[in-house]
């Protein structure tokens, strides 16, 4: 039996440069992983694949990231067995967190160890890249410059440490959706990875939330005005930086204090009907 974690990534950086051949977008982002994390343990069984997740509605089929990265391993690697999967999950869904990709990256190593079959990180990173563009990202976590469809990594200097309030409103996006809306009314303003990436080099955690830029909030937004709603609730709270992950809905604030992230996460529990999390940022593996 194997217990791991799959977490959280917030985008502290998120651009969009052009429409590939393939059909997927171009970008270029900067991620960085949260201690936020679900809980899978992988348990050896004679044959097949089953699922158990401790949330209602969230299929546990095929259909699931997890089991699809489970029944992966075993084609590729010729795994004689089967797998138990059972998922508590934490991250919250459809939110621009990459749950799902968390849970498929954890399934990846997970597989790897219960089953001995020293696959490389670069090995995992490439099943993982037949899966979803955000699995290479949370199977190595960290702080990273990921560019093509997301698949290709950078890995950069730990951003330093910092508190985190996730708050993901009642509403629904989906992600073809924003990126349909995106090449409809491209940005006018675009993120500055370059000046990001110096400043994080340099450990200025401030200049780099001053860098802060997602292409996909003013689309996201212009359907959905509750995310500036939240995105100002947050800096009224004392956040250095709120912008939404990914494409949205969830807006993230970062917080040099943790008391001041307490009370931010406390308040949006009183005053919205937001989920609330309250967690901090970790570097490479999780650590």
């Amino acid at each position: 039996m194997v217990t791991i974690f799959g977490r959280a990534k917030i985008n502290l950086t998120l651009d969009i440069l052009g429409l590939r051949e393939d059909g997927y977008h171009e970008i270029a982002t900067v991620m960085q992983s949260l201690a936020l994390a679900d809980t899978l343990t992988l348990t050896q069984q004679e044959e097949g694949i089953t699922l158990r997740v401790d949330l209602p509605g969230l299929e546990a089929d095929e259909r699931n990231l997890a089991h699809r990265a489970a029944d992966l391993v075993m084609s590729e690697c010729g795994v004689r067995g089967g797998v138990h999967i059972d998922i508590t999950k934490r991250i919250p869904v459809a939110a621009g967190l990459a749950g799902g990709s968390a849970d498929a990256a954890a399934t990846l190593r997970g597989m790897n160890e219960l089953y001995a079959l020293n696959l490389s990180d670069e090995e995992l990173c490439r099943l993982g890249a037949k899966l979803g563009s955000d699995i290479p990202f949370s199977i190595m976590g960290g702080t990273v410059l990921a560019t093509g469809r997301g698949e290709i990594m950078q890995h950069l200097a730990d951003f330093p440490a910092t508190h985190v309030v996730l708050a993901k409103p009642p509403v629904a996006v989906s992600t073809p959706w924003a990126y349909r809306s995106y090449d409809a009314h491209p940005a006018e303003v675009h993120p500055d990875n370059a000046a990001f990436l110096e400043a994080l080099a340099r450990g200025d955690r401030a200049r780099c939330a001053e860098l802060i830029c997602n292409v996909l909030e003013p689309v996201t937004e212009t359907t959905h005005p509750v995310i500036g709603d939240y995105r100002a609730r947050m800096r009224a709270h004392g956040a250095l930086c709120a912008m939404m992950s990914g494409s949205g809905p969830t807006v993230f604030g970062l917080f040099a204090e943790e008391g001041a992230a307490a009370e931010a996460a406390a308040a949006f529990q009183e005053e919205t009907d937001a989920d609330v999390h309250l967690t901090h940022t970790v570097g490479r593996y999780g650590v």
